[in-house]
Protein backbone atom coordinates (compact mmCIF):
# COMPACT_ATOMS: atom_id res chain seq x y z
CA UNK A 1 0.00 0.00 0.00
CA UNK A 2 2.85 2.40 0.80
CA UNK A 3 4.08 2.39 -2.81
CA UNK A 4 1.01 4.36 -3.98
CA UNK A 5 1.07 6.84 -1.10
CA UNK A 6 -2.16 5.70 0.63
CA UNK A 7 -2.22 7.31 4.06
CA UNK A 8 1.33 8.61 3.76
CA UNK A 9 0.74 11.54 1.42
CA UNK A 10 -1.45 13.69 3.68
CA UNK A 11 1.44 15.66 5.15
CA UNK A 12 4.87 16.65 3.89
CA UNK A 13 6.35 15.64 7.27
CA UNK A 14 5.25 11.99 6.93
CA UNK A 15 7.64 9.35 5.62
CA UNK A 16 6.26 6.18 4.05
CA UNK A 17 7.63 2.86 5.42
CA UNK A 18 10.07 2.69 2.48
CA UNK A 19 11.43 6.17 3.26
CA UNK A 20 9.64 8.28 0.65
CA UNK A 21 8.00 11.69 1.02
CA UNK A 22 5.10 11.56 -1.41
CA UNK A 23 4.25 15.27 -1.32
CA UNK A 24 7.73 16.06 -2.64
CA UNK A 25 7.28 13.46 -5.38
CA UNK A 26 3.94 15.03 -6.34
CA UNK A 27 5.67 18.42 -6.58
CA UNK A 28 8.28 16.86 -8.88
CA UNK A 29 5.42 15.47 -11.01
CA UNK A 30 4.00 19.01 -11.39
CA UNK A 31 7.40 20.07 -12.74
CA UNK A 32 7.51 17.10 -15.14
CA UNK A 33 4.16 18.14 -16.63
CA UNK A 34 5.31 21.65 -17.54
CA UNK A 35 6.98 22.93 -20.70
CA UNK A 36 10.65 22.02 -21.11
CA UNK A 37 13.30 24.37 -19.72
CA UNK A 38 16.92 24.14 -20.89
CA UNK A 39 20.05 25.83 -19.58
CA UNK A 40 23.59 25.41 -20.93
CA UNK A 41 26.96 26.77 -19.81
CA UNK A 42 29.06 27.82 -22.79
CA UNK A 43 32.69 28.97 -22.79
CA UNK A 44 31.69 32.65 -22.56
CA UNK A 45 28.43 32.56 -20.60
CA UNK A 46 25.07 30.93 -19.93
CA UNK A 47 22.02 30.50 -22.20
CA UNK A 48 18.43 29.79 -21.06
CA UNK A 49 15.61 28.50 -23.25
CA UNK A 50 11.98 27.79 -22.32
CA UNK A 51 9.23 26.00 -24.20
CA UNK A 52 6.40 28.18 -22.90
CA UNK A 53 3.15 26.38 -23.74
CA UNK A 54 0.36 28.69 -24.91
CA UNK A 55 -2.77 27.82 -22.92
CA UNK A 56 -5.05 30.22 -24.84
CA UNK A 57 -4.99 31.81 -28.30
CA UNK A 58 -6.00 35.10 -26.67
CA UNK A 59 -2.83 35.33 -24.57
CA UNK A 60 -0.66 38.33 -25.31
CA UNK A 61 2.80 37.36 -26.57
CA UNK A 62 5.44 37.65 -23.86
CA UNK A 63 3.01 37.38 -20.94
CA UNK A 64 3.55 35.08 -17.95
CA UNK A 65 7.31 34.89 -18.41
CA UNK A 66 9.27 31.88 -17.24
CA UNK A 67 12.74 33.48 -17.23
CA UNK A 68 13.36 36.10 -14.55
CA UNK A 69 16.34 38.33 -13.73
CA UNK A 70 17.52 37.96 -10.12
CA UNK A 71 20.32 40.54 -10.26
CA UNK A 72 22.29 42.07 -13.11
CA UNK A 73 24.58 39.05 -13.19
CA UNK A 74 22.09 36.25 -12.38
CA UNK A 75 18.79 34.85 -13.66
CA UNK A 76 16.40 31.93 -13.18
CA UNK A 77 14.38 29.87 -15.65
CA UNK A 78 11.37 28.22 -14.01
CA UNK A 79 9.53 24.96 -14.76
CA UNK A 80 6.35 23.77 -13.06
CA UNK A 81 3.71 25.93 -11.37
CA UNK A 82 4.41 29.49 -12.55
CA UNK A 83 3.12 31.16 -9.36
CA UNK A 84 5.38 28.98 -7.19
CA UNK A 85 8.28 29.89 -9.47
CA UNK A 86 7.65 33.61 -8.99
CA UNK A 87 7.76 33.12 -5.22
CA UNK A 88 11.17 31.41 -5.49
CA UNK A 89 12.46 34.22 -7.73
CA UNK A 90 11.19 36.80 -5.23
CA UNK A 91 13.15 35.09 -2.46
CA UNK A 92 16.25 34.88 -4.66
CA UNK A 93 16.07 38.63 -5.32
CA UNK A 94 15.72 39.35 -1.60
CA UNK A 95 18.75 37.17 -0.78
CA UNK A 96 20.82 38.82 -3.53
CA UNK A 97 19.91 42.31 -2.28
CA UNK A 98 20.61 41.38 1.36
CA UNK A 99 24.06 40.07 0.42
CA UNK A 100 24.89 43.19 -1.58
CA UNK A 101 23.70 45.51 1.20
CA UNK A 102 25.78 43.64 3.81
CA UNK A 103 28.98 42.89 1.83
CA UNK A 104 28.85 45.65 -0.80
CA UNK A 105 29.33 43.19 -3.66
CA UNK A 106 27.21 41.05 -5.97
CA UNK A 107 26.32 37.66 -4.51
CA UNK A 108 28.34 34.69 -5.88
CA UNK A 109 26.13 32.28 -7.82
CA UNK A 110 27.00 29.34 -5.55
CA UNK A 111 26.00 31.31 -2.44
CA UNK A 112 22.75 32.39 -4.10
CA UNK A 113 22.01 28.78 -5.06
CA UNK A 114 22.66 27.55 -1.50
CA UNK A 115 20.36 30.18 0.01
CA UNK A 116 17.50 29.58 -2.44
CA UNK A 117 17.83 25.78 -2.16
CA UNK A 118 17.60 26.08 1.64
CA UNK A 119 14.44 28.16 1.28
CA UNK A 120 12.87 25.59 -1.08
CA UNK A 121 13.84 22.78 1.30
CA UNK A 122 12.18 24.65 4.17
CA UNK A 123 8.79 23.98 2.55
CA UNK A 124 9.33 20.25 2.97
CA UNK A 125 9.83 20.45 6.76
CA UNK A 126 6.58 21.85 8.17
CA UNK A 127 3.15 20.25 7.99
CA UNK A 128 1.35 23.56 7.32
CA UNK A 129 3.37 24.15 4.12
CA UNK A 130 3.40 22.32 0.83
CA UNK A 131 6.51 21.86 -1.33
CA UNK A 132 7.00 24.25 -4.23
CA UNK A 133 5.68 22.69 -7.43
CA UNK A 134 8.48 24.36 -9.33
CA UNK A 135 12.12 23.71 -10.25
CA UNK A 136 14.63 26.44 -11.08
CA UNK A 137 17.61 26.52 -13.41
CA UNK A 138 19.84 29.23 -11.95
CA UNK A 139 22.62 30.73 -14.01
CA UNK A 140 24.97 33.66 -13.77
CA UNK A 141 28.41 35.14 -14.30
CA UNK A 142 30.58 35.95 -11.28
CA UNK A 143 34.29 36.11 -10.44
CA UNK A 144 34.55 32.35 -11.06
CA UNK A 145 33.11 32.70 -14.57
CA UNK A 146 29.83 31.32 -15.92
CA UNK A 147 27.86 29.14 -13.47
CA UNK A 148 24.79 26.93 -13.91
CA UNK A 149 22.78 25.18 -11.17
CA UNK A 150 19.44 23.43 -10.93
CA UNK A 151 17.30 23.55 -7.77
CA UNK A 152 14.71 20.77 -7.44
CA UNK A 153 11.41 20.90 -5.45
CA UNK A 154 13.05 18.85 -2.68
CA UNK A 155 15.65 21.58 -2.12
CA UNK A 156 18.45 19.54 -3.68
CA UNK A 157 20.74 21.57 -5.95
CA UNK A 158 23.48 20.47 -8.35
CA UNK A 159 25.94 22.31 -10.56
CA UNK A 160 25.73 21.48 -14.26
CA UNK A 161 27.35 22.06 -17.65
CA UNK A 162 23.87 21.68 -19.15
CA UNK A 163 20.51 21.02 -17.50
CA UNK A 164 16.96 20.31 -18.62
CA UNK A 165 13.71 20.01 -16.70
CA UNK A 166 10.05 19.64 -17.65
CA UNK A 167 8.12 17.38 -19.99
CA UNK A 168 10.89 16.75 -22.53
CA UNK A 169 13.81 16.71 -20.10
CA UNK A 170 15.11 13.26 -21.02
CA UNK A 171 15.26 13.93 -24.77
CA UNK A 172 16.73 17.38 -24.10
CA UNK A 173 19.47 15.92 -21.86
CA UNK A 174 20.38 13.44 -24.60
CA UNK A 175 20.79 16.31 -27.09
CA UNK A 176 22.74 18.47 -24.62
CA UNK A 177 25.21 15.62 -24.05
CA UNK A 178 26.04 15.66 -27.78
CA UNK A 179 27.21 19.29 -27.63
CA UNK A 180 30.82 20.32 -27.02
CA UNK A 181 29.86 22.98 -24.49
CA UNK A 182 33.45 23.98 -23.63
CA UNK A 183 33.98 25.06 -27.27
CA UNK A 184 30.55 26.62 -27.82
CA UNK A 185 30.00 30.39 -27.76
CA UNK A 186 26.71 31.73 -26.39
CA UNK A 187 25.72 32.98 -29.86
CA UNK A 188 26.06 29.40 -31.14
CA UNK A 189 24.45 28.12 -27.93
CA UNK A 190 21.28 30.14 -28.58
CA UNK A 191 20.80 28.29 -31.89
CA UNK A 192 21.54 24.90 -30.31
CA UNK A 193 19.03 25.45 -27.48
CA UNK A 194 16.38 26.54 -30.01
CA UNK A 195 17.03 23.36 -32.03
CA UNK A 196 16.69 21.22 -28.91
CA UNK A 197 13.37 22.78 -27.86
CA UNK A 198 11.87 22.65 -31.35
CA UNK A 199 13.13 19.08 -31.75
CA UNK A 200 11.52 17.72 -28.58
CA UNK A 201 8.21 19.59 -28.98
CA UNK A 202 5.52 17.17 -30.15
CA UNK A 203 2.99 19.16 -32.20
CA UNK A 204 0.56 16.24 -32.23
CA UNK A 205 0.34 15.97 -28.43
CA UNK A 206 1.39 19.37 -27.06
CA UNK A 207 -0.18 22.81 -27.31
CA UNK A 208 1.45 25.51 -29.42
CA UNK A 209 4.39 27.16 -27.68
CA UNK A 210 6.37 30.36 -27.52
CA UNK A 211 10.17 30.13 -27.36
CA UNK A 212 11.52 32.34 -24.58
CA UNK A 213 15.30 32.84 -24.41
CA UNK A 214 17.84 34.90 -22.50
CA UNK A 215 21.60 34.91 -21.91
CA UNK A 216 24.40 36.21 -19.69
CA UNK A 217 27.72 36.35 -21.51
CA UNK A 218 30.74 38.42 -22.57
CA UNK A 219 28.67 39.87 -25.42
CA UNK A 220 26.20 41.36 -22.90
CA UNK A 221 29.02 42.57 -20.59
CA UNK A 222 28.12 39.77 -18.13
CA UNK A 223 24.64 41.21 -17.62
CA UNK A 224 21.44 39.18 -17.96
CA UNK A 225 19.46 40.18 -21.07
CA UNK A 226 16.78 38.81 -23.35
CA UNK A 227 18.24 37.33 -26.52
CA UNK A 228 17.99 40.08 -29.21
CA UNK A 229 14.94 39.69 -31.48
CA UNK A 230 17.01 39.29 -34.67
CA UNK A 231 19.16 36.52 -33.17
CA UNK A 232 16.06 34.82 -31.73
CA UNK A 233 14.37 34.81 -35.15
CA UNK A 234 17.58 33.48 -36.72
CA UNK A 235 17.71 30.69 -34.12
CA UNK A 236 14.04 29.80 -34.70
CA UNK A 237 14.61 29.64 -38.48
CA UNK A 238 17.67 27.41 -38.03
CA UNK A 239 15.72 25.14 -35.63
CA UNK A 240 12.80 24.78 -38.04
CA UNK A 241 15.16 24.08 -40.94
CA UNK A 242 16.97 21.39 -38.90
CA UNK A 243 13.61 19.86 -37.99
CA UNK A 244 12.54 19.68 -41.63
CA UNK A 245 15.86 18.09 -42.57
CA UNK A 246 15.38 15.40 -39.94
CA UNK A 247 11.84 14.71 -41.19
CA UNK A 248 13.06 14.46 -44.80
CA UNK A 249 15.85 12.09 -43.70
CA UNK A 250 13.27 9.85 -41.99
Amino acid sequence: MSSIGTGYDLSVTTFSPDGRVFQVEYAAKAVDNSGTVVGIKCKDGVVFGVEKLIVSKMLLEGSNRRIHAVQRHAAMAMAGVAADGRQIVSRARAEANNYENFYGDEIPIKELCDRVASYVHLSTLYWWLRPFGSAAILGGYDRDGPQLYMIEPSGVAYRYFGAAVGKGRQAAKTEIEKLKLSELTCREGVKEVAKIIYGIHDEAKDKAFELEMSWICDETNKVHQRVPADLLEEAKAAAKAALEEDMDAD
